[in-house]
């Protein structure tokens, strides 16, 4: 985890001095002044500063406070994976063990709840996160497309796509404050010709409608990789497995059943959620057995 946000840090602060110079030379060039545009006295860079630490807060907040809140939204029940109360909470976590074993993570918390069809993982990293499944699943499956379900959820924890749809969230964010905002005063400045010092209502109203704009654009951008990160975990479970059929079975299965819908803060990491549209965190479940059948062959 340490070694990924290193690697982002150092991105960002490449994006951030690429920028300044590139933002300079426009300057220069057309003999435009960014840092009015930039809000008065504030210039570019302090305004990606906190643009950053806008768009960073609620992801970074959302990924370390995941397993919170998701046992209070879901009403977990956990299993103390030392003492398990009957063999179904046995079964589960020795087969959860093995898997995390062989992806070679740490032994995740391990839960169950109330619902319909569907299971999720969540947690701050690799070796700190939660694993939880339905018990409208367990009495849907058998063991094998069961533990083909798990094996799929522990691929996103080893894959660490919490983290990295975080960062990914958090770098959209970003640009959506810092674009809106930029564009919003030039709107103010340079076209209503606002010459006061403070922002006036164009600033205000562009920035609010770019957000959106903008936000939304970003949203599917991350649904993209939301889907392709789907497709990663289903082969992950596959190798686990030493089948893709399995998980072939279970996908099957859930396409003939109505899954339950997930919270927000885990929606990303079920087996299955809404698809359909460019906003679609996970891929119609028949190009996932599709995908997997190439596998197969």
């Amino acid at each position: 985890m340490f070694k990924r946000i290193g690697l982002f840090i150092l991105t960002n602060l490449a994006i951030l001095v690429m920028l300044s110079v590139i933002l300079n030379l426009v300057s220069w060039f057309f003999g435009v002044d960014f840092s009015r545009i930039a809000g008065g006295q504030q210039n570019v860079v302090a305004l990606f500063i906190f643009a950053a630490v806008i768009g960073f807060s609620g992801a970074l907040i959302s990924l370390f406070m995941s397993k919170t809140m998701a046992k209070h939204s879901m009403g977990l029940q956990m299993i103390d994976v030392n003492r398990p109360r009957n063999e179904a909470e046995r079964w589960i976590v020795e087969t959860v063990a093995k898997l995390a074993k062989a992806k070679g993570v740490a032994m995740p918390e391990v839960a169950l709840y109330h619902g319909e069809p569907n299971a999720f993982a969540t947690g701050p990293s690799r070796n700190n996160s939660l694993v939880a499944v339905s018990d409208g699943l367990l009495a849907s499956m058998n063991k094998e497309e069961v533990e083909a379900v798990l094996g799929h959820e522990m691929s996103h924890v080893a894959n660490g796509d919490m983290v990295t749809m975080t960062l990914m969230q958090g770098v959209i964010n970003t640009f959506v404050v810092f674009l809106s905002r930029i564009i919003g005063n030039f709107v103010d400045r340079q076209i209503l010709r606002n010459e006061d010092d403070a922002p006036g209502a164009g600033y205000y109203i562009t920035s609010l409608v770019l957000d959106m704009v903008l936000g939304l654009l970003g949203s599917m951008v991350v649904a993209a990789f939301s889907r392709y990160r789907e497709y990663r975990a289903d082969a992950g479970a596959a190798e686990a497995l030493g089948s893709p059929v399995p998980m072939i079975n279970a996908l099957a299965r859930l396409g003939g059943m109505q899954p339950s819908e997930l919270p927000g803060n885990v929606k990303g990491f079920g087996i299955c959620g809404g698809f359909g549209s460019l906003l679609a965190s996970h891929p119609p479940i028949q190009e996932r057995i599709k995908a997997l059948r190439n596998l197969q062959h």
